[in-house]
């Protein structure tokens, strides 16, 4: 497997997935940034990867935390011309080395369509823009890319046309069926939600507030059909069941656990998104968390 490392960037085993992360001109990502390189956090994950600031944001990390990979998890390919996608990745591996990751996800029809494309079929959509990437100049190449796959088909297309997949909203079990599409040379690294919270009703009020709208979406709907969920589980804001199987909550070694299942199942890496109560950025849990680092 790829493990630790994809075309060069080294993210280890665990890393941290953030909304709050974005910002290239706020000193307090900066000085956050610097804190987690300090405590052993190889990778940070860029979500809500899309707008014309997304790649400042990726050098301001790049640039704070020097040990750090980072990575989009992930950009529309609705939202970046493929060429400067590419010129970008040129630009900031240039600059900061091999040091980044891009992950691409198809997001939904409303974003082709704000972009004025047309949609048509997700995968032909992405790979529509995996060619462009490949035949434009420079090119970003297949191993310095990833896909935010789901369903078997965008799995396979990663197998053939990508280093891995990063999905989101999944469970452990999923890492086993992907690593058979995969093979044993990709990398897998899922998003797992993670509330420090022992009390289940709070614990899982958090969880909806943090994922639950997503739960509403057709395409994680259909995926999670996929792992086992039926009508039940899909309502508004998710199930007891379903939050309980996608979210990782309770204390540091309830966490611990799930990180574990994940890397059982066959993922490389987990990419931790912390969910909490408060606004801001979650900087004492994500130090707790780097308990949970590999030596």
């Amino acid at each position: 497997m790829h493990g630790e490392t994809v075309s060069g960037a080294t993210i280890g085993r665990l890393g941290l997935w953030s909304m709050e992360l974005r910002g290239s001109n706020k000193p307090e990502i900066h000085e956050a940034a610097a804190a987690l390189d300090d405590q052993g956090w190889r990778a940070f994950w860029i979500a809500g990867a899309n707008g014309p600031g997304l790649w400042s944001d990726a050098e301001g990390l790049l640039s704070s935390a020097p040990h750090a990979s980072v990575a989009f998890g992930v950009m529309s390919i609705w939202s970046a011309d493929a060429r400067d996608a590419a010129e970008q990745h040129r630009r900031l591996t240039a600059t900061y080395g091999r040091r980044m990751i891009v992950g691409l996800g198809v997001s939904s029809p409303e974003s082709a369509a704000a972009a004025g494309r047309d949609f048509g079929t997700p995968l032909l959509a992405m790979t529509r823009y995996l060619d462009d990437l490949d035949d434009g100049f420079p090119t970003l190449d297949a191993g310095d890319r990833i896909l935010g796959a789901l369903g078997p088909r965008m799995v396979a297309l990663a197998r053939e046309r990508a280093a891995g997949i990063h999905p989101f909203l999944v469970t452990p079990e999923s890492n086993a069926a992907n690593r058979e599409i995969l093979g044993p040379d990709a990398l897998i690294a899922p998003h797992q939600a993670v509330v420090l919270e022992t009390d289940p009703a709070k614990a899982r009020e958090i969880a909806r507030r943090g994922i639950g709208m997503f739960i509403g979406f057709p395409s994680y709907q259909a995926n999670l059909r996929r792992l086992g969920f039926g009508d039940d589980d899909l309502i508004p804001g998710g199930s007891d069941r379903l939050i309980d199987a996608t979210v990782a909550w309770g204390s540091l070694d309830d966490i611990s656990r799930r990180v574990h299942e994940h890397w059982a199942a066959g993922a490389d890496h987990v990419a931790l998104q912390v969910l909490s109560a408060d606004r801001g950025l979650p900087r004492s849990q994500w130090h707790e968390l780097s308990a949970l680092l590999p030596a």
